[in-house]
């Protein structure tokens, strides 16, 4: 492939990464609007049932990025995976608003997560394919941008749904994206090599199927680091996850922003986190591999003294400016997370090796919207400074998860630097 068609292919994960990240986020919007929770029969001030729904998509995530990667990766390829996953993705985002009850919305959200949850692991592969891993920065860059431009876009996209037109018209919007918009872009512009697609072809019985996915789980698993990285990627993600889900609720409830100025102040810590991806991607190739994990370690702390503030400081715009400064750091350590996976890992247990990674991180940090929602409802009293004791200590858990990032990152700077954990797999066969 040229040059420059591969990054037709790293746009096209890019937009479809945005996409998954605004239905993901969909929620988190929907739960400020009284209509919506009157439909699931769900009370405002339940904000322990209100997180559950965000965690029931990530446990559905982290399950099928564990167990249903390997299988895209030895019967379908990355092209067929992600073709299947948009037009289900597509369909139960479509339906959902005929769900007229909370265990129904929450069975759609596990069955939404099962839908998206490869796609990173499919991502990583595509660009273990075709970049060097001197060169990879940039494209996991691009494609991890899509986190925050679709956060950005998302929230005041929502709001502005909320505003003009019913709740469901936010999930028929989407539903039909997923479909529209994604299918024909990964038809047009991902491709891969031709080595790795006849390994990719589908196997001649059951018996050499089930063989190819042990041989694909077992190479994976012997990446190095593989623990170190998978509780670092756990901790990264737990943030994303408990601010992102509980951000809106914050700005419209303690910090008494409007619904309309909740979600363009919502969008900006995205747009940071937009800038910070590419500066990071950029920065991990312009340095040493082995310190590419002081990233980690320099992010972590911005990230959690930046949190400490925005939960401490009077001011609201302040506390807002924070926010995007938390998020800026975030930004920054999350492109080293796949380019240390495909560093670490062979090219043909890459997209498994993510997806144990990816998969173990999202189900552990899938638990963190519904506990902090459990502990802002535990330690909110009544009134407007009620609640804002009870998100000080919710995110006061976000500062936790950071503590670990940069225990990880200290850990994994030292292995890397040792005279003799110097190379790596995919240095040698990338």
């Amino acid at each position: 492939m040229k040059s420059y068609l591969r990054w037709y292919g790293v746009l096209t994960l890019f937009v479809i990464v945005a996409i998954s990240y605004v239905d993901r986020i969909n929620i988190s919007v929907l739960i400020t609007d009284p209509d919506f929770l009157r439909h699931i029969d769900l009370a405002p001030t339940d904000r322990g049932r209100q997180g559950l729904l965000a965690t029931a998509f990530m446990i559905g995530y982290g399950l099928s990025a564990f167990f249903f990667t390997p299988f895209c990766a030895a019967l379908f390829g990355v092209r067929k995976s992600l073709i299947g996953g948009l037009v289900l993705w597509g369909v139960v985002t479509a339906v959902s608003p005929l769900f007229h009850s909370y265990g129904l919305l929450l069975a759609s959200r596990i069955l939404l997560g099962v839908s998206e949850g490869p796609l990173f692991s499919l991502a990583a592969s595509y660009i273990k394919a075709h970049f060097e891993s001197q060169e990879n920065g940039k494209p996991n860059s691009f494609v991890n941008m899509g986190t925050g431009l679709g956060l950005a876009i998302g929230y005041p996209f929502i709001g502005y749904m909320l505003s003009a037109y019913q709740w469901e018209a936010s999930f028929h919007v989407l539903g039909a994206l997923n479909i529209i918009v994604g299918i024909p872009l990964v038809l047009a512009f991902v491709r891969m090599p031709v080595s790795l697609t006849s390994a990719a072809s589908r196997p001649g019985s059951v018996g050499e199927a089930m063989t190819r996915i042990g041989g694909i789980v077992r190479g994976a698993l012997h990446t190095r680091h593989l623990v170190l990285v998978t509780v670092l990627t756990s901790a990264a993600l737990a943030y994303l996850w408990g601010s992102s889900n509980w951000l809106p609720a914050y700005l419209k409830e303690v910090r008494g922003f409007s619904i309309k100025e909740m979600g363009w102040l919502a969008s900006l810590p995205q747009y940071a986190l937009v800038l910070a991806v590419l500066a990071g991607g950029v920065l991990i190739d312009r340095i040493e591999r082995r310190r590419v994990p002081v990233i980690f370690v320099v992010a972590s702390v911005g990230v959690a003294l930046s949190v400490l503030m925005t939960i401490t400081v009077s001011n609201p715009y302040v506390a807002a400016g924070c926010l995007i400064a938390a998020n800026f750091f975030w930004g920054l350590q999350s492109p080293a997370i796949p380019s240390t996976v495909q560093y670490l890992s062979r090219p043909e247990h890459t997209a498994s090796a993510f997806g144990v990674v990816n998969g173990t991180g999202s189900l552990v940090a899938g638990f963190m919207p519904a506990l902090m929602g459990s502990v802002i409802s535990a330690t909110s009293a009544g009134g407007a400074a009620g609640a804002a004791s009870g998100f000080f200590a919710g995110f006061a858990l976000l500062i936790g998860t950071q503590v670990v990032v940069l225990l990880c990152g200290i850990v994994l700077w030292w292995h890397e630097n040792r005279g003799s954990g110097n190379v790596a797999f995919s240095a040698q066969s990338a």
